[in-house]
Protein backbone atom coordinates (compact mmCIF):
# COMPACT_ATOMS: atom_id res chain seq x y z
CA UNK A 1 0.00 0.00 0.00
CA UNK A 2 2.83 2.47 0.85
CA UNK A 3 4.49 1.97 -2.48
CA UNK A 4 1.56 2.45 -4.34
CA UNK A 5 0.79 5.64 -2.53
CA UNK A 6 4.32 7.02 -2.52
CA UNK A 7 4.25 6.54 -6.75
CA UNK A 8 0.55 7.97 -7.34
CA UNK A 9 1.80 10.91 -4.59
CA UNK A 10 4.96 11.11 -6.71
CA UNK A 11 3.06 12.10 -9.72
CA UNK A 12 1.15 14.41 -8.04
CA UNK A 13 3.79 16.04 -6.34
CA UNK A 14 5.67 16.25 -9.78
CA UNK A 15 2.77 17.92 -11.22
CA UNK A 16 3.49 20.50 -8.61
CA UNK A 17 6.75 21.13 -8.41
CA UNK A 18 6.67 21.67 -12.61
CA UNK A 19 6.01 25.19 -14.07
CA UNK A 20 3.41 23.87 -16.44
CA UNK A 21 0.72 22.12 -15.66
CA UNK A 22 -2.35 21.32 -17.42
CA UNK A 23 -6.19 23.04 -16.25
CA UNK A 24 -8.52 21.02 -14.47
CA UNK A 25 -12.15 20.25 -14.22
CA UNK A 26 -35.68 40.82 32.54
CA UNK A 27 -36.67 38.79 34.86
CA UNK A 28 -37.83 35.15 34.71
CA UNK A 29 -41.76 33.94 34.36
CA UNK A 30 -42.88 31.65 37.04
CA UNK A 31 -43.07 29.24 33.47
CA UNK A 32 -39.31 29.56 32.77
CA UNK A 33 -38.09 28.77 36.65
CA UNK A 34 -40.06 25.53 36.73
CA UNK A 35 -38.59 24.69 33.32
CA UNK A 36 -34.86 25.71 34.33
CA UNK A 37 -35.65 23.68 37.69
CA UNK A 38 -36.26 21.19 35.90
CA UNK A 39 -33.98 21.04 33.38
CA UNK A 40 -31.24 20.97 36.43
CA UNK A 41 -32.72 18.32 37.93
CA UNK A 42 -32.37 16.23 34.54
CA UNK A 43 -28.80 17.09 34.61
CA UNK A 44 -28.01 16.10 38.19
CA UNK A 45 -29.49 13.06 37.49
CA UNK A 46 -28.08 12.55 34.03
CA UNK A 47 -24.15 13.55 35.96
CA UNK A 48 -25.44 10.84 39.04
CA UNK A 49 -26.72 7.75 36.60
CA UNK A 50 -22.92 8.52 34.78
CA UNK A 51 -21.21 7.96 38.08
CA UNK A 52 -23.14 5.03 39.24
CA UNK A 53 -21.97 3.85 35.80
CA UNK A 54 -18.78 4.50 36.33
CA UNK A 55 -18.15 3.26 39.82
CA UNK A 56 -19.90 -0.41 38.65
CA UNK A 57 -17.34 -0.42 35.92
CA UNK A 58 -14.40 0.62 37.90
CA UNK A 59 -15.66 -2.51 40.29
CA UNK A 60 -15.87 -4.73 37.19
CA UNK A 61 -12.42 -3.45 35.96
CA UNK A 62 -10.53 -4.06 39.67
CA UNK A 63 -12.13 -7.55 39.70
CA UNK A 64 -10.80 -8.01 35.53
CA UNK A 65 -7.54 -7.19 36.34
CA UNK A 66 -4.46 -9.39 37.76
CA UNK A 67 -2.58 -8.72 41.47
CA UNK A 68 0.49 -10.03 40.04
CA UNK A 69 3.19 -7.56 39.97
CA UNK A 70 3.27 -5.76 36.56
CA UNK A 71 4.54 -3.02 34.51
CA UNK A 72 3.46 -1.01 32.19
CA UNK A 73 4.65 1.54 29.57
CA UNK A 74 2.92 4.82 28.95
CA UNK A 75 3.92 7.34 26.63
CA UNK A 76 2.97 10.77 25.05
CA UNK A 77 3.11 14.33 23.98
CA UNK A 78 2.38 17.65 24.84
CA UNK A 79 4.10 20.51 26.75
CA UNK A 80 5.33 20.71 30.63
CA UNK A 81 1.62 21.41 32.28
CA UNK A 82 0.53 18.03 30.25
CA UNK A 83 3.61 16.35 31.34
CA UNK A 84 3.22 17.31 35.10
CA UNK A 85 -0.78 16.56 35.07
CA UNK A 86 -0.29 13.21 33.27
CA UNK A 87 2.62 12.15 35.52
CA UNK A 88 0.61 13.22 38.76
CA UNK A 89 -2.35 10.83 37.70
CA UNK A 90 0.46 8.08 37.15
CA UNK A 91 1.49 8.55 40.48
CA UNK A 92 -1.80 8.52 42.04
CA UNK A 93 -2.91 5.45 39.77
CA UNK A 94 0.15 3.56 40.99
CA UNK A 95 -1.22 4.15 44.95
CA UNK A 96 -4.40 2.69 44.10
CA UNK A 97 -3.11 -0.50 42.34
CA UNK A 98 0.29 -1.19 43.89
CA UNK A 99 1.06 -4.06 42.04
CA UNK A 100 0.57 -1.85 38.87
CA UNK A 101 3.86 0.07 37.77
CA UNK A 102 3.79 2.69 35.08
CA UNK A 103 6.93 4.37 33.13
CA UNK A 104 6.22 7.14 31.70
CA UNK A 105 7.74 8.27 28.06
CA UNK A 106 6.89 11.77 27.23
CA UNK A 107 8.30 14.95 24.80
CA UNK A 108 7.20 17.53 22.51
CA UNK A 109 5.33 17.09 19.36
CA UNK A 110 8.47 18.02 16.82
CA UNK A 111 9.49 14.65 15.41
CA UNK A 112 7.56 12.49 17.82
CA UNK A 113 5.15 10.94 14.86
CA UNK A 114 8.13 10.14 12.93
CA UNK A 115 9.47 8.12 15.94
CA UNK A 116 6.35 6.58 17.21
CA UNK A 117 5.11 5.28 14.25
CA UNK A 118 8.15 3.52 13.55
CA UNK A 119 7.84 1.89 17.56
CA UNK A 120 3.71 1.02 16.65
CA UNK A 121 4.71 -0.48 13.29
CA UNK A 122 7.64 -2.40 14.52
CA UNK A 123 5.49 -3.37 18.09
CA UNK A 124 7.54 -1.58 20.19
CA UNK A 125 5.46 0.97 21.03
CA UNK A 126 4.58 1.94 24.68
CA UNK A 127 1.57 -0.59 25.97
CA UNK A 128 -1.06 2.20 26.39
CA UNK A 129 0.00 4.91 23.95
CA UNK A 130 -1.35 8.46 23.19
CA UNK A 131 -2.38 8.77 19.29
CA UNK A 132 -3.33 11.27 16.67
CA UNK A 133 -6.64 10.89 15.04
CA UNK A 134 -4.73 10.07 11.68
CA UNK A 135 -2.88 7.39 13.48
CA UNK A 136 -5.56 4.90 13.79
CA UNK A 137 -5.64 4.33 9.99
CA UNK A 138 -2.12 4.99 9.05
CA UNK A 139 -0.24 2.86 11.09
CA UNK A 140 -3.12 -0.06 12.17
CA UNK A 141 -1.96 -2.48 9.80
CA UNK A 142 -5.34 -3.58 8.84
CA UNK A 143 -6.16 -3.96 12.60
CA UNK A 144 -2.81 -5.58 13.84
CA UNK A 145 -0.87 -2.57 15.67
CA UNK A 146 -3.63 -2.08 18.12
CA UNK A 147 -5.47 -4.18 20.53
CA UNK A 148 -9.23 -4.22 19.73
CA UNK A 149 -10.89 -2.36 22.31
CA UNK A 150 -13.81 -3.84 22.23
CA UNK A 151 -12.53 -7.64 23.55
CA UNK A 152 -12.09 -5.26 27.04
CA UNK A 153 -15.32 -3.38 27.29
CA UNK A 154 -15.22 -5.46 30.85
CA UNK A 155 -12.78 -2.44 31.96
CA UNK A 156 -13.02 -0.13 29.92
CA UNK A 157 -16.88 2.22 30.16
CA UNK A 158 -17.22 2.50 26.37
CA UNK A 159 -20.75 4.06 27.07
CA UNK A 160 -18.98 6.96 28.25
CA UNK A 161 -18.42 8.02 24.44
CA UNK A 162 -20.34 8.65 21.64
CA UNK A 163 -21.14 5.52 19.73
CA UNK A 164 -20.16 7.81 16.72
CA UNK A 165 -17.18 8.78 17.19
CA UNK A 166 -16.19 5.19 18.56
CA UNK A 167 -17.13 4.08 15.07
CA UNK A 168 -14.37 6.37 13.25
CA UNK A 169 -11.71 4.14 15.63
CA UNK A 170 -12.67 1.32 13.79
CA UNK A 171 -10.72 -1.03 11.78
CA UNK A 172 -11.92 -4.08 10.41
CA UNK A 173 -14.84 -4.39 12.72
CA UNK A 174 -12.29 -3.71 15.49
CA UNK A 175 -12.00 -0.35 17.76
CA UNK A 176 -8.37 0.78 18.02
CA UNK A 177 -8.27 3.08 20.03
CA UNK A 178 -11.13 5.64 22.39
CA UNK A 179 -11.34 9.41 21.72
CA UNK A 180 -9.54 11.82 24.75
CA UNK A 181 -11.32 14.99 23.52
CA UNK A 182 -12.68 16.69 20.22
CA UNK A 183 -11.42 19.42 18.99
CA UNK A 184 -11.96 22.18 15.91
CA UNK A 185 -10.41 25.87 14.76
CA UNK A 186 -11.58 29.23 15.51
CA UNK A 187 -10.33 32.44 15.38
CA UNK A 188 -8.05 34.50 18.11
CA UNK A 189 -7.57 38.09 17.58
CA UNK A 190 -5.01 40.80 19.15
CA UNK A 191 -8.23 43.40 19.99
CA UNK A 192 -5.41 46.22 21.24
CA UNK A 193 -4.03 46.14 17.83
CA UNK A 194 -7.29 46.07 15.96
CA UNK A 195 -7.96 49.46 18.52
CA UNK A 196 -4.75 51.12 17.48
CA UNK A 197 -5.20 51.05 13.53
CA UNK A 198 -8.69 51.89 14.49
CA UNK A 199 -10.25 48.83 12.40
CA UNK A 200 -13.30 46.12 13.65
CA UNK A 201 -12.51 42.37 14.00
CA UNK A 202 -13.76 40.92 10.91
CA UNK A 203 -16.95 38.78 11.10
CA UNK A 204 -17.31 38.63 7.06
CA UNK A 205 -15.48 38.63 3.79
CA UNK A 206 -16.00 42.24 3.00
CA UNK A 207 -14.76 43.35 6.73
CA UNK A 208 -11.78 40.86 6.60
CA UNK A 209 -10.52 42.49 3.13
CA UNK A 210 -11.13 45.99 4.82
CA UNK A 211 -9.25 45.02 7.24
CA UNK A 212 -6.34 44.11 4.78
CA UNK A 213 -6.58 47.28 3.44
CA UNK A 214 -6.56 49.44 6.24
CA UNK A 215 -3.34 47.53 8.45
CA UNK A 216 -1.40 47.87 4.98
CA UNK A 217 -2.17 51.24 5.36
CA UNK A 218 -1.22 52.02 8.93
CA UNK A 219 1.99 50.03 8.23
CA UNK A 220 3.39 47.25 5.67
CA UNK A 221 4.77 45.08 8.02
CA UNK A 222 1.35 44.82 9.81
CA UNK A 223 -1.52 41.72 8.98
CA UNK A 224 -5.08 41.38 10.50
CA UNK A 225 -4.60 37.41 10.04
CA UNK A 226 -1.53 34.91 9.50
CA UNK A 227 -1.88 31.31 8.47
CA UNK A 228 0.98 28.81 7.69
CA UNK A 229 0.76 26.32 4.88
CA UNK A 230 -1.43 23.78 7.03
CA UNK A 231 -3.52 26.67 8.40
CA UNK A 232 -4.19 27.91 4.99
CA UNK A 233 -5.19 24.18 4.13
CA UNK A 234 -7.95 24.23 7.35
CA UNK A 235 -9.09 28.05 6.42
CA UNK A 236 -10.15 26.97 2.92
CA UNK A 237 -12.07 24.30 3.75
CA UNK A 238 -13.79 26.23 6.14
CA UNK A 239 -14.34 28.71 3.32
CA UNK A 240 -15.85 26.34 0.62
CA UNK A 241 -18.16 24.84 3.19
CA UNK A 242 -19.46 28.07 4.13
CA UNK A 243 -20.15 28.78 0.71
CA UNK A 244 -21.33 25.23 -0.69
CA UNK A 245 -22.59 23.39 2.73
CA UNK A 246 -21.39 19.83 2.29
CA UNK A 247 -18.27 17.82 3.73
CA UNK A 248 -15.05 18.20 2.39
CA UNK A 249 -15.00 14.23 2.59
CA UNK A 250 -17.99 11.79 2.43
CA UNK A 251 -17.48 8.19 2.69
CA UNK A 252 -13.94 8.28 1.86
CA UNK A 253 -14.67 10.38 -1.23
CA UNK A 254 -13.98 14.09 -2.29
CA UNK A 255 -17.44 16.20 -2.12
CA UNK A 256 -15.51 19.10 -4.25
CA UNK A 257 -14.49 19.32 -7.81
CA UNK A 258 -11.24 20.71 -9.22
CA UNK A 259 -13.06 23.88 -9.94
CA UNK A 260 -14.32 24.42 -6.47
CA UNK A 261 -10.84 24.08 -4.96
CA UNK A 262 -9.31 26.03 -7.56
CA UNK A 263 -12.18 28.76 -6.25
CA UNK A 264 -10.50 27.91 -3.11
CA UNK A 265 -7.32 28.84 -3.86
CA UNK A 266 -7.99 31.80 -5.84
CA UNK A 267 -9.52 32.72 -2.19
CA UNK A 268 -6.12 32.21 -0.80
CA UNK A 269 -4.43 34.16 -3.44
CA UNK A 270 -6.67 36.95 -3.08
CA UNK A 271 -5.95 37.27 1.07
CA UNK A 272 -2.38 37.32 0.21
CA UNK A 273 -3.02 40.62 -3.18
CA UNK A 274 -5.37 42.44 -0.52
CA UNK A 275 -3.06 42.62 2.22
CA UNK A 276 -5.53 39.81 4.98
CA UNK A 277 -2.18 37.55 5.12
CA UNK A 278 1.64 37.24 4.27
CA UNK A 279 3.03 35.29 1.84
CA UNK A 280 4.64 32.08 2.43
CA UNK A 281 7.99 33.57 1.97
CA UNK A 282 7.33 36.35 4.90
CA UNK A 283 6.68 33.39 7.53
CA UNK A 284 9.37 31.41 6.69
CA UNK A 285 11.63 34.89 6.68
CA UNK A 286 10.27 35.74 10.80
CA UNK A 287 12.22 32.38 11.84
CA UNK A 288 9.71 31.03 14.50
CA UNK A 289 8.56 27.32 14.79
CA UNK A 290 5.48 28.21 15.23
CA UNK A 291 2.88 30.79 14.98
CA UNK A 292 2.31 31.60 18.64
CA UNK A 293 6.23 31.69 19.04
CA UNK A 294 6.86 33.87 16.33
CA UNK A 295 8.04 37.66 17.59
CA UNK A 296 5.59 39.15 14.86
CA UNK A 297 2.30 37.92 16.72
CA UNK A 298 3.66 38.24 20.21
CA UNK A 299 4.34 41.95 19.58
CA UNK A 300 0.72 42.93 17.74
CA UNK A 301 2.44 42.86 14.18
CA UNK A 302 -0.20 39.72 12.96
CA UNK A 303 -3.13 40.18 14.93
CA UNK A 304 -5.10 36.77 14.28
CA UNK A 305 -4.67 33.37 14.10
CA UNK A 306 -6.33 30.88 13.34
CA UNK A 307 -6.12 27.85 15.44
CA UNK A 308 -6.87 24.64 17.58
CA UNK A 309 -9.38 25.54 20.51
CA UNK A 310 -6.97 23.51 22.61
CA UNK A 311 -4.60 26.30 22.02
CA UNK A 312 -6.04 29.38 23.30
CA UNK A 313 -3.88 29.94 26.33
CA UNK A 314 -0.71 28.92 24.80
CA UNK A 315 -1.41 32.06 22.57
CA UNK A 316 -2.87 34.27 24.83
CA UNK A 317 -0.10 33.55 26.74
CA UNK A 318 2.64 34.19 24.25
CA UNK A 319 0.70 37.33 22.88
CA UNK A 320 0.48 38.68 26.53
CA UNK A 321 3.87 38.03 27.61
CA UNK A 322 5.31 40.27 24.97
CA UNK A 323 8.31 42.45 26.16
CA UNK A 324 8.47 45.19 23.45
CA UNK A 325 4.43 45.63 23.65
CA UNK A 326 3.04 44.59 27.24
CA UNK A 327 -0.78 45.10 27.88
CA UNK A 328 -1.96 43.84 25.16
CA UNK A 329 -5.98 42.35 24.88
CA UNK A 330 -6.76 39.21 23.67
CA UNK A 331 -9.87 37.60 22.43
CA UNK A 332 -11.73 34.83 21.45
CA UNK A 333 -13.88 35.95 18.26
CA UNK A 334 -16.78 35.10 16.66
CA UNK A 335 -16.66 32.66 13.69
CA UNK A 336 -16.23 34.57 9.89
CA UNK A 337 -19.32 34.42 7.84
CA UNK A 338 -18.68 33.52 3.99
CA UNK A 339 -21.98 32.17 2.83
CA UNK A 340 -24.80 30.85 4.24
CA UNK A 341 -23.77 27.78 5.66
CA UNK A 342 -21.68 27.39 9.28
CA UNK A 343 -18.31 26.13 7.65
CA UNK A 344 -15.87 24.72 9.75
CA UNK A 345 -14.87 20.98 11.23
CA UNK A 346 -14.59 19.16 14.23
CA UNK A 347 -12.95 16.13 15.09
CA UNK A 348 -11.25 13.97 17.12
CA UNK A 349 -8.33 15.66 18.88
CA UNK A 350 -6.53 12.91 20.15
CA UNK A 351 -6.95 9.25 21.29
CA UNK A 352 -5.19 6.68 23.52
CA UNK A 353 -4.58 3.03 22.59
CA UNK A 354 -3.30 -0.12 23.51
CA UNK A 355 -0.70 -1.64 21.29
CA UNK A 356 -1.69 -5.45 20.27
CA UNK A 357 1.05 -7.33 21.12
CA UNK A 358 1.23 -6.26 25.30
CA UNK A 359 1.83 -9.17 27.74
CA UNK A 360 -0.69 -7.14 29.99
CA UNK A 361 -4.13 -6.18 28.14
CA UNK A 362 -6.24 -5.97 31.58
CA UNK A 363 -3.80 -3.75 33.63
CA UNK A 364 -3.34 -1.50 30.31
CA UNK A 365 -7.11 -0.81 30.07
CA UNK A 366 -7.41 -0.11 33.94
CA UNK A 367 -5.15 2.47 33.37
CA UNK A 368 -6.37 3.52 29.99
CA UNK A 369 -10.37 3.77 31.97
CA UNK A 370 -8.81 5.75 34.73
CA UNK A 371 -7.43 8.66 32.50
CA UNK A 372 -10.45 8.88 30.61
CA UNK A 373 -12.95 8.02 33.33
CA UNK A 374 -11.95 8.02 36.89
CA UNK A 375 -13.05 11.09 38.51
CA UNK A 376 -9.78 11.00 40.30
CA UNK A 377 -8.11 10.63 36.89
CA UNK A 378 -10.17 12.28 34.75
CA UNK A 379 -9.62 15.85 37.97
CA UNK A 380 -6.10 15.32 38.02
CA UNK A 381 -5.47 15.44 34.13
CA UNK A 382 -8.92 18.08 33.80
CA UNK A 383 -8.22 19.59 30.75
CA UNK A 384 -4.70 19.48 29.35
CA UNK A 385 -6.04 17.00 26.58
CA UNK A 386 -9.05 19.55 25.77
CA UNK A 387 -12.33 19.22 26.85
CA UNK A 388 -12.97 15.69 27.27
CA UNK A 389 -15.52 13.20 25.31
CA UNK A 390 -16.77 11.17 28.26
CA UNK A 391 -19.61 11.90 30.00
CA UNK A 392 -18.56 11.28 33.45
CA UNK A 393 -15.41 13.32 32.58
CA UNK A 394 -17.51 16.30 31.78
CA UNK A 395 -19.80 15.85 35.10
CA UNK A 396 -17.05 15.28 36.96
CA UNK A 397 -15.18 18.86 35.65
CA UNK A 398 -18.37 20.61 35.66
CA UNK A 399 -19.48 19.47 39.22
CA UNK A 400 -16.29 20.59 40.41
CA UNK A 401 -15.45 23.69 38.34
CA UNK A 402 -11.93 22.68 37.34
CA UNK A 403 -10.55 22.70 34.01
CA UNK A 404 -9.33 25.60 31.85
CA UNK A 405 -12.01 28.32 31.62
CA UNK A 406 -10.94 29.88 28.10
CA UNK A 407 -10.09 26.23 26.47
CA UNK A 408 -13.73 25.08 27.54
CA UNK A 409 -15.09 28.24 25.94
CA UNK A 410 -13.59 28.00 23.01
CA UNK A 411 -14.17 24.58 22.33
CA UNK A 412 -17.96 24.99 23.49
CA UNK A 413 -18.01 27.72 20.65
CA UNK A 414 -16.49 25.37 18.24
CA UNK A 415 -18.55 22.30 19.25
CA UNK A 416 -21.72 24.94 18.83
CA UNK A 417 -20.65 26.53 15.30
CA UNK A 418 -19.02 24.14 13.17
CA UNK A 419 -21.79 21.87 11.46
CA UNK A 420 -19.14 19.82 9.62
CA UNK A 421 -16.68 16.66 10.62
CA UNK A 422 -12.96 16.39 9.54
CA UNK A 423 -12.42 13.19 7.30
CA UNK A 424 -9.91 10.95 9.07
CA UNK A 425 -7.70 11.24 6.43
CA UNK A 426 -7.48 14.60 6.50
CA UNK A 427 -4.41 14.89 8.33
CA UNK A 428 -2.74 11.88 6.80
CA UNK A 429 1.28 12.49 6.41
CA UNK A 430 1.48 12.27 2.93
CA UNK A 431 -0.87 15.47 2.86
CA UNK A 432 0.16 17.26 6.29
CA UNK A 433 3.79 16.49 6.83
CA UNK A 434 5.79 19.41 6.62
CA UNK A 435 7.67 20.21 4.42
CA UNK A 436 7.10 17.33 1.97
CA UNK A 437 3.60 16.81 2.16
CA UNK A 438 0.99 17.59 -0.36
CA UNK A 439 -0.77 20.56 1.00
CA UNK A 440 2.62 22.00 2.12
CA UNK A 441 3.48 22.20 -1.79
CA UNK A 442 1.05 22.90 -3.08
CA UNK A 443 0.63 26.13 -0.86
CA UNK A 444 4.27 27.22 -0.75
CA UNK A 445 4.33 27.04 -4.45
CA UNK A 446 1.00 28.58 -4.86
CA UNK A 447 2.14 31.55 -2.82
CA UNK A 448 5.31 31.80 -4.66
CA UNK A 449 3.53 31.99 -7.67
CA UNK A 450 5.04 29.26 -9.34
CA UNK A 451 2.06 27.32 -10.02
CA UNK A 452 -1.39 28.85 -10.54
CA UNK A 453 -4.90 27.66 -8.86
CA UNK A 454 -5.99 25.79 -11.77
CA UNK A 455 -2.38 23.27 -11.18
CA UNK A 456 -2.66 23.44 -7.37
CA UNK A 457 -6.34 22.49 -7.41
CA UNK A 458 -5.45 19.45 -9.85
CA UNK A 459 -2.33 18.55 -8.14
CA UNK A 460 -4.40 18.28 -4.95
CA UNK A 461 -7.39 16.46 -6.02
CA UNK A 462 -5.60 13.89 -7.44
CA UNK A 463 -3.75 13.72 -4.57
CA UNK A 464 -5.91 13.51 -1.92
CA UNK A 465 -7.93 11.04 -3.71
CA UNK A 466 -4.90 8.37 -4.14
CA UNK A 467 -4.64 8.56 -0.36
CA UNK A 468 -8.77 8.27 0.08
CA UNK A 469 -8.17 5.11 -2.47
CA UNK A 470 -5.70 3.27 -0.53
Amino acid sequence: MKKRTEKALALSLAAVMGLSLAGCGGGQSTTQTTAAAETKKETQAAEAESKETAAAETTAAEAAASTEPVTLRLSWWGGDSRHEATENAVKAFMEKYPNITVDCEYGAWSGWEEKQSLNILSGECADVIQIGSNWVHDYAKGGESYYDLYQLKDVIDLSQFPEEKLKLNEVNGKLMAIPISLTGRLFYWNKTTFDEIGCPIPTDEASLLAAGAAFKAYDEDYYPLALGEYDRMIFMVYYLESKYGKDWVTDGKMNYTEEEVKEGLEFMNKLEAEHVIPSIATIAGDMADSLDKNAKWIDGKYAGLMEWDSAVSKVKEAMEGSVNKPGQEFVIGEFINFGEYQGGFTKISMDFAIKASTEHPKEAALLLNYLLNDPEGVEICSTERGVPCSKVAIAHLNEKELGNAMVKEANAKVLDYSKFTQDAQFDNSELKANPDGLYYKVFGRLSAGEITPEEGAKAMCEGITTILEE
